[in-house]
Protein backbone atom coordinates (compact mmCIF):
# COMPACT_ATOMS: atom_id res chain seq x y z
CA UNK A 1 0.00 0.00 0.00
CA UNK A 2 0.98 3.50 -0.40
CA UNK A 3 -0.38 6.50 1.16
CA UNK A 4 -1.03 9.88 -1.29
CA UNK A 5 -1.41 12.94 0.10
CA UNK A 6 -3.37 15.73 -1.51
CA UNK A 7 -4.10 19.65 -0.44
CA UNK A 8 -7.22 21.36 -0.93
CA UNK A 9 -9.21 24.69 0.43
CA UNK A 10 -12.81 23.33 -0.92
CA UNK A 11 -14.65 21.04 1.14
CA UNK A 12 -17.03 20.71 -1.49
CA UNK A 13 -14.75 19.01 -3.98
CA UNK A 14 -12.90 16.93 -1.39
CA UNK A 15 -16.71 15.13 -0.53
CA UNK A 16 -17.16 14.75 -4.24
CA UNK A 17 -13.85 13.04 -4.35
CA UNK A 18 -14.30 10.94 -1.38
CA UNK A 19 -17.80 10.09 -3.07
CA UNK A 20 -15.72 9.46 -6.78
CA UNK A 21 -13.02 6.79 -4.94
CA UNK A 22 -16.05 5.03 -3.10
CA UNK A 23 -18.15 4.59 -5.54
CA UNK A 24 -14.43 3.43 -7.66
CA UNK A 25 -13.68 0.80 -5.50
CA UNK A 26 -11.63 2.77 -2.73
CA UNK A 27 -13.19 1.98 0.91
CA UNK A 28 -13.65 4.98 3.57
CA UNK A 29 -11.16 3.17 5.96
CA UNK A 30 -8.56 4.16 3.12
CA UNK A 31 -9.81 7.82 3.05
CA UNK A 32 -9.18 10.51 5.44
CA UNK A 33 -9.17 14.31 5.83
CA UNK A 34 -7.40 16.52 8.45
CA UNK A 35 -8.37 19.71 8.81
CA UNK A 36 -8.68 22.33 12.16
CA UNK A 37 -12.24 22.74 11.04
CA UNK A 38 -13.81 19.25 12.27
CA UNK A 39 -17.06 20.80 12.28
CA UNK A 40 -16.61 21.25 7.98
CA UNK A 41 -15.86 18.23 8.54
CA UNK A 42 -19.12 16.52 10.11
CA UNK A 43 -21.65 19.05 8.04
CA UNK A 44 -19.82 17.40 4.62
CA UNK A 45 -19.78 13.71 5.91
CA UNK A 46 -16.35 13.48 5.40
CA UNK A 47 -14.07 10.61 7.37
CA UNK A 48 -12.06 12.36 9.44
CA UNK A 49 -8.79 11.59 11.19
CA UNK A 50 -10.08 11.07 15.23
CA UNK A 51 -8.77 13.77 17.39
CA UNK A 52 -6.39 11.03 19.30
CA UNK A 53 -4.45 9.84 16.27
CA UNK A 54 -4.31 13.92 15.45
CA UNK A 55 -1.56 14.21 18.44
CA UNK A 56 1.91 11.60 18.76
CA UNK A 57 -0.04 9.91 21.82
CA UNK A 58 1.29 6.54 20.51
CA UNK A 59 4.59 7.50 19.80
CA UNK A 60 4.57 8.76 22.66
CA UNK A 61 3.31 6.11 24.34
CA UNK A 62 5.88 3.46 23.08
CA UNK A 63 8.71 5.68 23.70
CA UNK A 64 7.73 6.47 27.58
CA UNK A 65 7.17 2.44 27.70
CA UNK A 66 10.94 1.55 26.29
CA UNK A 67 12.68 4.12 28.80
CA UNK A 68 10.29 2.40 31.67
CA UNK A 69 11.79 -0.60 30.44
CA UNK A 70 14.82 0.87 31.04
CA UNK A 71 14.40 2.07 34.42
CA UNK A 72 12.40 -1.15 35.28
CA UNK A 73 15.60 -3.07 34.42
CA UNK A 74 17.95 -1.03 36.18
CA UNK A 75 15.60 -1.33 39.47
CA UNK A 76 15.89 -4.70 39.30
CA UNK A 77 19.67 -4.93 38.67
CA UNK A 78 20.53 -2.68 41.26
CA UNK A 79 18.31 -5.20 43.89
CA UNK A 80 20.13 -8.32 42.46
CA UNK A 81 23.66 -6.42 42.71
CA UNK A 82 23.25 -4.87 46.31
CA UNK A 83 22.03 -8.48 47.36
CA UNK A 84 18.75 -6.24 48.59
CA UNK A 85 16.42 -8.94 47.21
CA UNK A 86 18.45 -11.73 49.47
CA UNK A 87 18.46 -9.80 52.42
CA UNK A 88 14.37 -8.60 52.46
CA UNK A 89 12.36 -9.65 49.13
CA UNK A 90 11.89 -9.46 46.01
CA UNK A 91 8.52 -7.39 46.60
CA UNK A 92 9.45 -3.72 47.16
CA UNK A 93 12.04 -4.03 44.31
CA UNK A 94 9.41 -5.58 41.33
CA UNK A 95 6.99 -3.33 42.87
CA UNK A 96 9.15 -0.32 42.13
CA UNK A 97 9.85 -1.89 39.09
CA UNK A 98 5.93 -1.78 38.12
CA UNK A 99 5.95 1.87 39.18
CA UNK A 100 8.64 3.32 36.96
CA UNK A 101 7.24 1.27 33.87
CA UNK A 102 3.56 2.78 34.54
CA UNK A 103 4.63 5.76 35.39
CA UNK A 104 7.24 5.92 32.70
CA UNK A 105 4.38 5.13 29.86
CA UNK A 106 1.97 7.14 31.36
CA UNK A 107 4.39 10.12 30.80
CA UNK A 108 5.34 9.47 27.67
CA UNK A 109 2.03 9.36 26.64
CA UNK A 110 1.10 12.78 28.41
CA UNK A 111 4.13 14.26 26.56
CA UNK A 112 2.69 13.17 23.20
CA UNK A 113 -0.67 14.43 23.82
CA UNK A 114 0.83 17.63 23.82
CA UNK A 115 2.44 16.79 19.77
CA UNK A 116 0.76 17.25 16.23
CA UNK A 117 1.35 13.58 14.68
CA UNK A 118 4.97 13.23 13.58
CA UNK A 119 3.64 12.21 9.93
CA UNK A 120 1.42 15.65 9.88
CA UNK A 121 3.85 17.83 11.61
CA UNK A 122 4.96 18.75 7.76
CA UNK A 123 1.52 19.88 7.15
CA UNK A 124 1.19 22.40 10.25
CA UNK A 125 1.58 25.46 8.31
CA UNK A 126 -0.99 24.63 5.34
CA UNK A 127 -3.57 23.39 8.09
CA UNK A 128 -3.43 26.82 10.20
CA UNK A 129 -3.77 28.24 6.91
CA UNK A 130 -7.24 27.11 6.53
CA UNK A 131 -6.67 24.12 3.74
CA UNK A 132 -7.57 20.52 4.39
CA UNK A 133 -5.04 17.53 3.51
CA UNK A 134 -6.93 14.39 2.02
CA UNK A 135 -5.12 11.09 2.09
CA UNK A 136 -5.46 7.67 0.50
CA UNK A 137 -4.05 4.51 1.31
CA UNK A 138 -4.79 2.66 -1.97
CA UNK A 139 -2.74 -0.75 -2.88
CA UNK A 140 -0.85 -0.89 -6.22
CA UNK A 141 -4.29 -2.51 -8.40
CA UNK A 142 -5.80 1.01 -7.07
CA UNK A 143 -3.30 3.34 -8.28
CA UNK A 144 -5.11 3.73 -11.29
CA UNK A 145 -8.51 4.66 -9.98
CA UNK A 146 -7.00 7.50 -7.19
CA UNK A 147 -4.78 8.55 -10.73
CA UNK A 148 -7.97 8.99 -12.91
CA UNK A 149 -10.10 10.03 -9.89
CA UNK A 150 -8.03 12.91 -8.72
CA UNK A 151 -7.09 14.51 -12.70
CA UNK A 152 -10.73 14.90 -12.36
CA UNK A 153 -10.45 17.01 -9.54
CA UNK A 154 -8.26 20.31 -10.11
CA UNK A 155 -8.34 21.80 -6.80
CA UNK A 156 -6.87 18.76 -5.33
CA UNK A 157 -3.01 19.23 -5.15
CA UNK A 158 -0.81 16.76 -4.81
CA UNK A 159 1.85 16.93 -2.08
CA UNK A 160 3.62 13.33 -1.70
CA UNK A 161 3.44 9.93 -0.45
CA UNK A 162 3.87 8.80 2.64
CA UNK A 163 3.73 5.15 5.02
CA UNK A 164 0.50 3.68 4.96
CA UNK A 165 -2.50 2.35 7.73
CA UNK A 166 -1.18 -1.17 7.73
CA UNK A 167 -3.02 -3.40 5.59
CA UNK A 168 -4.55 -5.09 8.68
CA UNK A 169 -6.06 -2.26 10.28
CA UNK A 170 -7.68 -0.87 7.05
CA UNK A 171 -9.09 -4.53 6.72
CA UNK A 172 -10.38 -4.88 9.84
CA UNK A 173 -11.86 -1.67 9.99
CA UNK A 174 -13.50 -3.08 6.72
CA UNK A 175 -15.15 -6.07 8.10
CA UNK A 176 -16.31 -4.15 11.51
CA UNK A 177 -18.07 -1.81 9.03
CA UNK A 178 -19.43 -4.87 7.80
CA UNK A 179 -20.15 -6.65 10.80
CA UNK A 180 -22.19 -3.35 12.09
CA UNK A 181 -24.18 -2.32 8.65
CA UNK A 182 -25.38 -6.73 8.70
CA UNK A 183 -25.60 -6.95 13.00
CA UNK A 184 -29.54 -6.43 13.76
Amino acid sequence: MNRHYYISDDLDDLAVVESDLEQAGVTTPQIHVLSEDDAGLTNHHLHQVEAVLKKDVVRGTELGAVVGIVGAALVLAVCWYTGFAETYTWVPGIFLAIVILGFCTWEGGLIGIQEPHAEFRQFQDVLKAGKHILFVDVDPDQEAILERVTRAHPKLEAVGVGAPTPRWVIRAQQKWAHFLKVAP
